[in-house]
């Protein structure tokens, strides 16, 4: 006599859910502890029938299956963001070594090397960014050259500032100069004679 199947659905008669939930359950357990039996396995399993009601076993402790298996949940979480974080740095290493790569590329083609088996279209591309990379360069040309005038523009106010300045003192050392040899001369004019008639005739 065939055995027939039992469609895998939900059983709308309560009375035989029952019995089918009771037999499976047993059923489960006793396939788990043969597995725990046969191959030293640590087996925990917790079931809740439709009305609530807890059914469990474990082949220590239900407690330290659930306890092991949190602790392994965790390495692993640590272990795949480590993963994480390493495959990331290591795309960004791939990604920022290719920009090294065509950077370098591109300036030794701005150099004129390695021009072979481009196109026509990569050459006029290339001349466009040697002819923004000139204008860029003779603005900045431009740019020191205006600073390095207003330097020198600067030091030669600077200069002529200090030579004024040099003149005016030379100037009025002149000035005070002058001042005391006049003053100088008429003094010696003004001066009375003390000498004896007698040390005029020796010293005329």
């Amino acid at each position: 006599m065939t055995r027939r199947k039992i469609a895998i659905k939900k059983i709308e008669n309560v009375a035989a859910r029952q019995v089918a939930f009771s037999k499976r359950r047993k059923g489960l357990f006793k396939k788990a502890k043969e597995l725990s039996t046969l191959c030293d396995a640590e087996i925990a399993l917790l079931v809740f029938s439709a009305s609530g009601k807890l059914f469990d076993y474990a082949s220590t402790s239900t407690r330290q299956v659930i306890e092991r298996r949190n602790l392994y949940s965790d390495v692993n979480l640590v272990k795949s963001y480590q993963l994480s974080q390493e495959l990331q740095v290591e795309g960004e290493y791939f990604k920022l070594n290719k920009e090294i790569e065509e950077k370098t590329l591109e300036i030794r083609q701005l150099n004129g090397e390695d021009l072979q088996g481009l196109s026509v279209k990569d050459l006029r591309k290339l001349e466009h960014l040697l002819s923004t990379s000139l204008h860029r360069i003779s603005k900045a040309k431009v740019e020191v050259i205006e600073q390095e005038n207003n330097i020198l523009k600067k030091k030669e106010d600077e200069l002529k500032e200090e030579n004024q300045r040099l003149k005016k003192l030379i100037k009025s050392m002149e000035e005070n100069q002058r001042l005391d040899q006049a003053q100088w001369l008429e003094d010696e004019q003004y001066q009375p004679s003390n000498t004896s008639p007698a040390t005029r005739l020796l010293f005329p």
